[in-house]
């Protein structure tokens, strides 16, 4: 049986990523759809922006292992691809805090339990601004306190109120959703005319 994962402490350093808009397209190739699993997706997160920009936080040795990932306006906007989340959490990265998210992608990130809260636009600039001159700096995220700590200061973060709860019991996990009453499955897969040796 498989128990449900509940989320909350997010804990670690941060890359900053500047920049409004930032779609799908850029998060991960086009080229990469076509895989048949997510697996290796991480290896490939940002890929053309990482060879166009040397200095793309996601080439800098400053921010290898950071957890957090610090965005602008409406990030995960255009086409809605799973690989973009998946691409970011297999890249390391297990939470985003930003000024707003693409609906769409909010929600492929909390079905793979990504978590992602919206910050004022002041208090991204400030955690952009506190990692960019000291990437070391260590974050503190907490989904249940809707609040992330930095530098020394805690700054209030968003979330809907049906994401948080997914997260916080565990319930954003399907498959761990069936798993966990699996006796519940099968008493409905036996009762249906159409299942057969199930």
């Amino acid at each position: 049986m498989s128990e449900l994962r509940p989320i909350d402490r997010i804990a670690g350093t941060a890359i900053p990523l500047r920049g409004n808009n930032i779609d799908t397209d850029r998060i991960i190739p086009a080229r990469y759809l076509k895989a048949i699993t997510f697996e290796g997706l991480g290896a490939h997160a940002f890929e053309d922006d990482r060879a166009s920009m040397p200095n793309h936080p996601f080439a800098n040795p400053a921010y290898a292992g950071a957890s957090i990932l610090v965005v602008n306006e409406n990030f995960g906007s255009g086409s809605s691809r799973e690989h973009a989340p998946q691409a970011l959490k297999r890249w390391g990265i297990h939470a985003c805090v930003g000024q707003s998210f693409s609906e769409i992608f909010l929600g492929n990130a909390t079905t793979i339990g990504l978590p992602c809260a919206t910050a004022a636009p002041e208090d991204v600039e400030t955690l952009i601004a506190t990692v960019e001159q000291s990437p070391a700096t260590p974050m503190v995220l907490s989904v249940d306190a809707q609040s992330i700590e930095a530098a020394g200061r805690t700054v209030p973060l968003g979330m809907p109120a049906a994401v948080r709860d997914s997260l916080l019991t565990g319930q954003w996990d399907a498959t761990g959703l069936l798993l966990a009453d699996f006796d519940e499955v099968r008493r409905v897969a036996d009762s249906l005319p159409y299942v057969d040796g199930f």
